[in-house]
């Protein structure tokens, strides 16, 4: 069977655990705080902590690391958790890192107790500077009493915001600096989305390893900036490990991949929130963003998006990965499971002087290498619609389009040849053609055979639709190129045409997904698309548009 996760070295970790007996069942989290919408980045560490636990038949629950509410909201923690299960893991449990307020509290006067953590009043810039320079803070060597009863006021509200900290007592001077008195503990006046009312909120450092130890986490998985954070990860499990009701065993380990970044767009989440704010998108869900629901609402399945992880795969080695990979995974993942369709974006009207009445064409949905069955009636009438780029009254050297004295197969029907170019005020406004009668599914008889296949829809029976084409969000491959984001900004990153599709797509359901031939893949945008007013997302162009 295969594995959800290719081998790397965070399963050479796990094997060599396992083997030693470390521990009786693997246990990993995803823990995303939920202060905004998960993108393409945060797919990474969901696959790879979801797909573990598939692997190794262990458990991966799915936690909301809500330690700071000035940030947070329910709003993003449901739609965290629903974008999870759209990728197609179901947590074993779906937990809330505010739960364990209590008992993170608790701990806390346990440090205090022991001498290991200090209430300090330096105001923040204060206190930067002294641990920049190593020097400890006048408040360092305060007794132990006093420490409980300002922590214990500093929950009851008595200090403003910002006012007061809790800073575990390490090393002042220690070499790594994340080591010098962090901070554990900050005095915020704001009720918590899901845990009420509280005044005091532990920092993400402390926190983390806490709600690891609790879940009984063996493998704790954190991107490389947090590598550092590691040496407090340890610190704090050592110090309270089976002390205030948790566990001794089994005793988590943090291990550091490298965050997935793409070029031709962001993953900032300030800087996405700037987008959002900014009007320079409309919402989270846009499809020109990297958001999860961004890329949902464009049509990207959620298999593409597993298959984009495995493929790039899981090292220490940070880099940018081409966002021309991730079209490449998705136009995989479509091309098997999208039927092929017409539909014309730019349309120019042809005129069929040797054709009369209309014919319905059995055409079929799938290419000649895909193994499945299925075809559609395709309406044939004398009057219809070609791309008006297939056209050209002087076609360059090596064009396979239609022309004057070039004719062009018409994809499933007829082939065709100009007979004459209507034009108004200089612009070519229709063509008058006449078809081969003879060439439905055959070669003309003269032997002169149409370099190109153009596509094409029935003028009477096609739908009218708006179709959005989505491109690369950014002009330049790093968009911090130059200073300013915004600036780089691509203002094609989405066009908008009027155009027409073949009447078959009005049976199908909504979600289907196709691949217009020689267009691309679309499908209808969830949000705006209705009977009477088709709208069609372009997903991803084909390989050609490159």
């Amino acid at each position: 069977m295969e594995r959800h996760i290719p081998p790397n070295f965070i399963t050479e970790i796990i094997d060599r655990d396992l083997a030693e007996g470390k521990y009786p069942k693997v246990r990993t989290r995803f823990p995303p705080e939920p202060n905004g919408y998960l993108h393409i980045g945060h797919a990474r560490s969901i696959v790879l902590n979801f797909g573990l636990a598939l692997d190794y038949k262990g458990e991966c629950n799915l936690r909301l690391d809500d330690t700071n509410p000035e940030t947070e909201k329910e709003e993003y923690a449901r739609a965290i958790e629903e974008d999870v299960r759209w990728l197609g893991y179901e947590p074993d449990r779906v937990l809330y890192a505010s739960d364990y307020f209590e008992t993170m509290y608790a701990c806390a006067l346990q440090l205090i107790r022991e001498g290991k953590a200090y209430v300090d009043d330096l105001p923040e810039e204060e206190m930067s500077r002294l641990r920049a320079e190593g020097k400890p803070s006048p408040y360092r060597n305060r007794g132990v009493e006093e420490n409980l009863e300002l922590f214990q006021r500093m929950r009851q509200g008595e200090f403003p915001t910002g006012s007061r900290v809790l800073r575990a007592r390490i090393d002042p001077a220690h070499p790594n600096f994340k080591l010098r008195d962090p901070v554990l503990y900050r005095v915020v006046h704001a009720r918590h989305y899901h845990a009420g009312e509280w005044k005091v909120y532990p920092l993400y450092d402390y926190a983390h390893p806490l709600e690891d130890l609790i879940e009984g986490i063996s493998h704790s998985l954190c991107t490389l900036e947090f590598e550092n954070n590691r040496a407090i990860y340890d610190w704090v499990i050592e110090n309270l490990k089976g002390k205030c009701g948790l566990p001794e065993e089994p005793r988590p380990h943090q291990y550091e991949f490298a965050r997935l970044e793409l070029d031709y767009t962001v993953l900032s989440k300030r800087k996405l929130i700037q987008l959002v704010e900014g009007g320079y998108v409309q919402g989270w869900d846009d499809p020109r963003l990297p958001t999860l629901r961004g890329l949902r609402r464009r049509g990207v399945r959620p298999e593409a998006i597993r298959e984009f992880v495995r493929r790039v795969g899981i090292s220490r080695n940070e880099g940018v990965v081409e966002t021309a990979l991730l079209e490449e995974v998705i136009r995989d993942d479509l091309n098997p499971v999208a039927p092929r369709v017409l539909g014309v974006l730019d349309p120019l009207k042809v005129l069929l002087v040797n054709y009369e009445g209309e014919e319905w064409i059995q055409a079929p949905y799938w290419p000649w290498d895909i193994p499945k069955e299925g075809a559609r009636p395709l309406p044939f009438s004398k009057e219809l619609y070609i791309e008006r780029a297939d056209f050209s009254l002087t076609p360059p050297k090596g064009w396979k389009r239609l022309a004057p004295g070039q004719r062009v197969r018409l994809r499933h029907a007829y082939v065709m040849e100009l007979e004459e170019v209507v034009e108004e005020g200089g612009k070519v406004v229709a063509l008058k053609c006449r078809v081969l009668p003879e060439t439905l599914g055959q070669n003309p008889k003269d032997g002169a055979r149409p370099k190109g296949v153009i596509h094409w829809v029935s003028a009477r029976h096609a739908l009218s639709a708006e179709f959005r084409l989505y491109n690369r969000l950014f002009l330049t491959k790093d968009p911090e190129e130059g200073g300013e984001f915004i600036k780089n900004l691509n203002p094609q990153a989405l066009v908008v045409k009027r155009g027409l599709i073949e009447p078959s797509v009005a049976q199908d359901p909504p979600d289907t997904r196709y691949q217009l031939e020689r267009l691309g893949y679309f499908w209808q945008d969830p949000v705006e698309s209705r009977p009477d007013r088709l709208v069609f997302n372009r997903i991803v162009p084909l390989k050609e548009g490159f």
